[in-house]
């Protein structure tokens, strides 16, 4: 193999590498974005901390 076959092949490895970096912290970007969100609606979700504590039961 050639040197400038060599070149081409590492320079478009690094770009390969590059662009699989790059969507990979958009997904942890997102991730971390639902995970707020998701923490949000739990914590305005709490209505009564004593509802769901006693069951009646008839048969």
């Amino acid at each position: 193999m050639d040197i400038a076959a060599l070149s081409m092949v590492m320079s478009q490895s690094r770009v390969q590498e590059s662009a699989g970096i790059a969507i990979m912290k958009v997904a942890m970007d997102t991730g971390k974005d639902n995970a707020i969100q998701m923490t949000e609606i739990m914590k305005n979700s709490i209505v009564d901390p004593n509802l769901g504590n006693n069951l009646d039961v008839s048969v």
